[in-house]
């Protein structure tokens, strides 16, 4: 079996990341969502949030060199979604009363299931945990509740996120403890 090494995403890297997280909507979703809500998503909420990479909180999940996953954590309010996705940058969390945002997991389909997601959220939980946080919190969309509920993860409110096209797409709110 192949090693998963993380590093920290670079600006450098974003242009790939883009390209790996339509990839990642597209072939791990069509079992949860319609083609539509998809292409909304993606051009809607899903990409790469900048400020979590500029923040140090966003990591690149290699095996033999090749970019197969990315993921993060965040100290700061937003829940889910790429630039695309808010207006302005978002406020930091105190560590002692909030919860550090789990963010922006995407896996390639063609290396789904070998343990990439698992890695990426232990990377995240420590570093988290590493900055005082207590409790994390995550907008998980359809195809990954079952990763986050192996994790540990519980079920805390069902979103239905409306999009600018008129299609909605689905999130399930939350929530574990360190």
């Amino acid at each position: 079996m192949s090693v998963i090494t993380t590093r920290l995403a670079t600006p450098d890297d974003i242009p790939e990341l883009q390209q790996l997280i339509g990839i990642s909507v597209r072939g791990l979703s069509t079992a949860y969502n319609t083609p539509q809500q998809i292409e909304s998503a993606i051009k809607y909420i899903f990409g790469v949030d900048t400020q979590l990479v500029i923040d140090g909180t966003y990591y690149v999940a290699e095996m033999e060199g090749v970019t197969v996953g990315c993921g993060g954590w965040s100290k700061r309010n937003t829940l889910y979604g790429g630039d695309q996705h808010k207006e302005v940058e978002d406020p930091l969390l105190n560590p002692e009363t909030d919860p550090a945002r789990i963010r922006a997991f995407f896996v390639h389909p063609d290396y789904a299931r070998r343990g990439i997601g698992t890695h990426i959220i232990k990377v995240c939980e420590a570093a988290a945990r590493h900055a005082g946080f207590k409790s994390l919190q995550l907008g998980a969309t359809l195809p990954g509740v079952p990763l986050y509920v192996a994790m540990g993860y519980q079920a805390l409110e069902n979103i239905q996120q409306p999009m600018p096209d008129g299609h909605v797409l689905p999130i399930i709110k939350m929530y574990k403890n360190l």
